[in-house]
């Protein structure tokens, strides 16, 4: 593990985004931009090519989800790819233990507005680049919908990689746990 490549890099989005002109090509041209993401994730974390298209690819699509455009959110998502939301949100009985594919993706979503409305972006601090792994640190400024209390805290997300794809999505509300996730402390 002492030879791992790590990079860490500040991490921020716009507020207002619109759909870019290679998140299009992207929907209009999903296998190219496939190979493409397959080719990127060959490199090791300290290319600078790597670091650049991860950070933007990152950026991009946490945009996308913060305005709700989850077609241009999960480009670059494998199609059986599975999201493992938050222990406490599980335990909670709020959502289910996982959600697979985009379809169950848009469930999940669905649910977090219902709880959080749709004005509750993530606000992401850093990318960590870990290989086959990254994982973005984010604050989380929420106000429940029902009641309209605001809660600000930490949030994270473990995303893993196979062929250059997110295959993996697992979430966590303390970024310590995010990163010993991925081996790191």
């Amino acid at each position: 593990m002492e030879d791992r490549q790590i990079v860490r890099k500040p991490l921020r989005v716009r507020e207002r985004s619109t759909r870019t002109l290679d998140q299009r090509l992207s929907l209009r041209f999903p296998r190219l931009a496939a190979a493409n993401s397959r080719l990127i994730a060959r490199l090791p974390p300290t290319s600078r090519l790597r670091q650049a298209a991860l950070w933007r690819g990152a950026r991009l699509a946490l945009e996308a989800y913060n305005r709700r455009d989850l077609d241009a959110f999960l480009t670059g998502f494998h199609p059986e790819f599975e999201v493992f939301p938050a222990r406490a949100w599980v335990e909670a009985g709020l959502v289910e233990p996982s959600y697979r594919g985009p379809e169950g993706f848009r469930e999940y979503v669905g649910v977090w507005d219902e709880v959080w409305g749709r004005d509750s972006p993530i606000r992401p601090v850093e990318l960590v680049d870990v290989g086959d792994r990254f994982v973005i640190l984010s604050e989380a400024p929420l106000r429940a919908r029902a009641s309209g209390v605001p809660l600000t805290g930490t949030f994270a997300i473990v995303t893993t990689l196979r062929d250059g794809l997110v295959i993996r999505q697992d979430e966590y509300w303390d970024h310590a746990e995010a990163l010993s996730a991925v081996g790191l402390s």
